[in-house]
């Protein structure tokens, strides 16, 4: 049976995806690549598809490396994929390009309620400088940040749930029985999540539960189910606040 939603101490939040709009930064961030090659056949969807299969190899094969240097080899492999001409500025641009993603406009204030009722913390697969940048943007403190930099690998390796899970233990008292992983991301948060016996909240911002597409997140095969299902952080506020 599904907990109740205000029995929770702790939301864990993935950020980029569900807090801040990665896909919109992703594709702004690439205008300069695909400008300079004079290219109109390249969609944001398509776009967006390689890019998750590109940070998906990337993150896997080097677990270790900070993530604007990933991002940077990402764009050049972007570049390679659709036979595009890029150069040292542009990759590196790209890969410093975080911080100029902007927040969905519903994140700040569902943060400022949920911050009423719950310990609020992150589990990103950025790096510290990264996340602080965007963290700038969200309106709230959070009570535990933990990074791809602070783990040494990236979602969806279970060792970043696991880290995760031991701080909140020993650091803040919270077992994983009072933890709701909230995330949009199927493929970086909730198969691992589910592995690790979390309650999940989908922020299904794709809404790939009604047939959406997967646009820059690894498709996954078989979802697993979650505990709960909000289109938006906005709604899940909603629902606090209706059980408060």
């Amino acid at each position: 049976m599904t907990k109740p939603l205000l029995d929770h101490q702790a939301l864990t939040f993935d950020c980029y995806g569900t807090l801040i709009d990665w896909e919109s930064g992703i594709w702004d961030a690439g205008q300069p690549l695909i400008a300079m090659s004079g290219r109109d056949d390249i969609t944001r969807e398509t776009f967006l598809r390689a890019f998750a299969v590109a940070e998906t190899a990337q993150e896997a094969a080097t677990p270790d490396m900070l993530y604007p240097e990933l991002l940077t080899h990402v764009h050049r492999a972007l570049a390679k994929e659709f036979d595009l001409k890029s150069n040292s500025e542009l990759d590196q641009a790209f890969g410093a390009s975080v911080p100029h993603w902007p927040a969905f406009p519903d994140s700040a204030d569902a943060l400022r309620v949920l911050k009423k009722h719950f310990k609020l913390v992150i589990l990103s697969n950025v790096n510290r400088d990264g996340f602080a940048a965007s963290n700038r943007k969200l309106g709230v403190e959070f009570d535990a940040i933990y990074t791809a930099e602070d783990v040494g690998s990236y979602k969806p390796n279970p060792r970043n749930f696991s880290y995760m899970m031991e701080r909140l233990a020993s650091e803040h008292g919270i077992q994983p029985d009072g933890i709701l992983h909230t995330a949009q991301s199927m493929h970086h948060d909730h198969v691992q999540a589910a592995a690790h016996g979390l309650a999940m909240a989908w922020i299904d911002r794709q809404r790939l539960s009604e047939g959406g597409n997967w646009g820059a997140t690894a498709e996954v095969a078989n979802r697993p189910t979650t505990d709960l299902l909000y289109f938006s952080m906005g709604e899940m506020a909603d629902a606090v606040l209706a059980a408060a």
